[in-house]
């Protein structure tokens, strides 16, 4: 990546350019532009050297800027941050361009190595990083990770699709073969399997909560414990190149896939019929920042309605800081979240009841 700048949007305060200046703590994001070089062709069709810029910044919280803005004033200005003619000790510095994927697998083995040493001088030995028994830690490694954190949020797939530099509701990645090339094997098999691994966590974690004695309500109740039944749990292995496709057949099972939506205390067992997010047609996925009240594919838990009562009592402290009229508003939406709560415990059953 070259020349990369960082800027707030509007929801933060300016970054500065000393990581030890801005001392504020509140969670801010930040937009991260930079030049791209994949796919990057002029009008002849040639590639262009130079790249160009990303017409879609990235999103990143605070401690991501501190980085940049320290590599900014280790190599200088209009210089690549991980440039090697500044990083490379071992080879000296008369090379050109960015470091090479083996000096940073070396530098994140040293990383590794670096943490546990710590960790056992301070008395911490909780916090090593154990031995992976797949192999070492390699560059690999943290786009997978990436994504897995990112998906496994509401509106997670859009913004992992960003972050990899493509809007599945815009364009069909299956039918594109331009985009296809972008990455190892096409971002539409990254969000494909990390929808459907995501799916088989909250079908492990529905199953936890109704052993654990939980009731459940809601009009797809009774389909999605069917459903957790039968999904099988992640255990962990690697995940075989195959893979990509079977999670493209998992996630087109309409209505026996559950998605987690925090952000509306709820589980989605997503049926498109059903949903009231209005998703496109032949979509295999809810729209989750549309959720809807009273949707048909609405499940909720006992864990979500203590979260949802949580939830109000924090609306009902800034309430209690704000103008008179913007605190009605939280107070009513703080009301309407004790309603659906008291609901859930007016008509959840357990699922020996339900099924």
């Amino acid at each position: 990546m070259l020349f990369i700048h960082v800027a707030e949007d509007s929801r933060g305060s300016g970054t500065g350019t000393d990581p030890g200046a801005d001392e504020d703590t509140t969670p801010r994001r930040h937009l991260i532009r930079g030049r791209h070089f994949k796919n990057v062709i002029n009008d002849d069709g040639h590639p262009v050297s130079a790249g160009e810029y990303r017409e879609i910044p990235w999103v990143a919280i605070r401690p991501v800027v501190h980085a940049i803005r320290v590599l900014e004033r280790i190599v200088g200005q209009d210089e690549l941050l991980l440039s090697a003619a500044h990083h490379d000790f071992q080879h000296g510095r008369g090379h050109h361009g960015a470091l090479k994927k083996a000096t940073l697998n070396r530098r994140i083995e040293d990383f590794v190595l670096w943490v546990n040493q710590e960790a056992e001088a301070q008395g911490l030995p909780e916090q090593a990083i154990p031995v992976d028994p797949h192999g070492a830690i390699r560059m690999g490694r943290f786009r997978r990770t990436l994504a897995w954190h990112i998906a496994r949020r509401p509106g997670g797939l859009i913004a992992l699709a960003i972050q990899y530099g493509h809007m599945r509701t815009v364009l069909d990645a299956r039918t594109s073969s331009g985009y296809s090339t972008r990455s190892r094997r096409g971002i539409h098999s990254v969000l494909d399997v990390e929808t459907a691994l995501a799916a088989a966590d909250t079908a492990a974690h529905l199953r936890d909560r109704v052993a654990a004695g939980e009731k459940v309500s809601g009009p797809a109740a009774r389909r999605a414990l069917t459903a957790a039944a039968t999904t099988p749990r992640f255990e962990g292995r690697i995940v075989p190149k195959t893979f990509a496709k079977k999670a493209a057949n998992f996630l087109a099972r309409d209505g026996v896939v559950l998605y987690d939506n925090p952000d509306s205390f709820l589980i989605c067992a997503f049926k498109h019929d059903n949903a009231l997010c209005d998703p496109d047609p032949g979509e295999t996925a809810p729209r989750q920042y549309a959720c809807k009240q009273g949707c048909g594919n609405t499940v909720r838990t006992d864990k979500h309605a203590r979260q949802m009562r949580e939830k109000a009592n924090e609306i009902d402290l800034k309430a209690g800081l704000l103008p008179e009229k913007l605190a009605k508003r939280l107070r009513r939406n703080a009301d309407n979240f004790r309603k659906m709560a008291d609901a859930h415990d007016a008509t959840a059953q357990t699922a020996e009841a339900l099924t």
